[in-house]
């Protein structure tokens, strides 16, 4: 099993892209503007999208993406999330005036889109990779995913704050190899992390105390103009383990 960052940034500008991971051909893990780079043929290759909550910069992609390649595509595109991002996504975006309601469209019975509720803590099982839903800590409801195949597993936080259901989960994983977790703003930021529950590097570094494993550990998320900043910031706290800024491209294998 092979996941590619298509995006990672906590914003847009230049070549920054939000976040999106694609496991193999066929799987993303959220589908922000990093969805947009990839040709046609590979994203009508997509039929399983997992949403970690229903902020845009990580479900923007989605409507575009069943737009431009619906009519390619033999069967519905499926959205896991829990049923609070579900419901944003029916009543805000595919909604007949946002977007078209692609769950009905363009044939009732043969829509290019299929909502599958993914409660918190459940687990899918596709062709051998397994995602579980772990529950985190964010201004709407929000959950990360464990991603796991025979080569061990992989844990993303998507976008929380301080949280302990994230960490007792990973601890119970002996085969974790990875870890991508949020930093999104500056230690001087604090305030405005509380506020919009984000992360900054010195709560980062009192999370990671509650991590027993030792996967090796990437920083997503940035906000842009402030990528080098947050990374000196979270050197500082951490002197030993010292996770690694995520990448535009990158590559992990399980």
């Amino acid at each position: 099993m092979k996941i590619k960052v298509l995006g990672c940034s906590g914003g847009i500008g230049g070549p920054a892209r939000t976040t999106a991971l694609l496991i193999d051909d066929d799987i993303l893990i959220d589908a922000g503007t990093g969805v947009a780079d990839l040709a046609p043929r590979a994203l009508a290759a997509i039929d399983h999208v997992f949403l970690t909550h229903a902020h845009l910069d990580h479900i923007v992609a989605l409507p575009l993406l069943l737009d431009s390649v619906g009519p390619q595509r033999r069967q519905a595109l499926i959205v896991h999330a829990q049923a609070a991002t579900l419901e944003v996504l029916r009543t805000h975006i595919f909604n007949g005036q946002v977007w078209p309601d692609f769950s009905r469209l363009p044939e009732k019975d043969r829509p290019y889109l299929a909502f599958e509720e993914l409660p918190p803590g459940d687990e899918v099982r596709i062709d051998g990779r397994r995602l579980r839903s772990i529950p985190v800590n964010h201004a709407v409801p929000a959950v990360g995913y464990l991603v796991s195949g025979g080569g061990g597993a992989l844990a993303f936080s998507g976008d929380t704050t301080r949280t302990d259901s994230f960490w007792n989960a990973l601890n119970a994983v002996a085969a974790l190899r990875y870890l991508i977790i949020e930093t999104t703003f500056v230690d001087a930021q604090a305030e405005l992390c509380e506020l919009a529950k984000h992360l900054c590097p010195a709560m980062l570094a009192a999370e990671l105390t509650k991590l027993q494993r030792e996967p090796e550990i990437y920083i997503t998320h940035l906000m842009p103009g402030h990528e080098d900043a947050i990374m000196k910031e979270i050197r500082h706290h951490i002197a030993e383990r010292t996770p690694l800024r995520l990448r535009q491209g990158q590559t992990f294998e399980l």
